[in-house]
């Protein structure tokens, strides 16, 4: 794949083979997004998992401590007093049957999170095979099945900036940690967060090293990596 001047000379300044403090790593991202927009700055991990085992599945949540940058649209899929208690929480849409209808018919996806309480988990399964390869489907295990006492939180959670995390097919995990606008400061502790929960979620199954390898980069800059615990990985 070809690349633009402005990468490859955001490239020159990234030594490959050194892996970074995360504070530095950080830093150089930071210092090479310089698109005309504000790039999104994500973490790609490289696990020592085999996904194909049930028992070493990584998934779980992270609310990043200074939130993503981004207004975050949430649906709560309810229906009666938990719809409308989700309203008054600030939920932006409220997922019916016509809502469930028009994903299904539609492909509407006007929304960048969900959540929905669990009575209405049989019809949200109509549209499971369009949320789930968007990563919103709600989900038990990733805290988006809330019960009517927990939407307020689960909503305010979801605004602030908790991202959901699972690991692909290969054994890696992409997360977004903030925007390059924020300042090196605020962007490290949400990188650290982010780590902080990925190694909480070790599966206890998994020998050996759990994080091979960890790279941050902005939406259009190079990668860099970062060193672990002060290991190079």
């Amino acid at each position: 794949m070809a690349h633009g001047k402005r990468f490859n000379a955001a490239v020159k300044q990234v030594d490959n083979d050194k892996q970074y403090p995360l504070a530095d790593a950080v830093a150089l991202v930071k210092q090479l997004a310089t698109a005309k927009f504000d790039e999104t700055v994500e973490m790609h991990f490289r696990l020592g998992i085999d996904p194909r085992h049930s028992d070493q599945q990584v998934r779980s949540t992270v609310l990043l401590p200074n939130g993503l940058g981004k207004t975050v649209r949430v649906i709560v899929f309810a229906e009666g007093d938990d719809a409308r208690k989700a309203e008054a929480a600030g939920a932006d849409v409220i997922g019916d049957d016509a809502t469930i209808s028009r994903i299904q018919n539609e492909n509407w996806m006007e929304f960048d999170a969900a959540l929905a309480v669990p009575s209405m988990m049989a019809r949200v399964g109509r549209v499971a095979r369009i949320l789930g390869p968007r990563g919103l489907m709600p989900n038990p295990k990733a805290g988006t099945v809330v019960q009517s006492d927990d939407l307020e939180r689960a909503i305010q959670e979801l605004k602030a900036g908790r991202v959901e995390f699972r690991n692909d097919k290969t054994g890696n995990l992409h997360v977004p940690a903030g925007k390059a606008s924020f300042d090196v400061q605020k962007l490290t502790e949400n990188v650290q967060a982010v780590l902080d929960a990925v190694q909480r979620n070790r599966p206890s199954s998994v020998k050996g090293a759990f994080i091979r390898r960890l790279v941050i980069t902005s939406t259009m800059g190079p990668g860099v990596k970062v060193e672990v615990g002060g290991q190079a990985v």
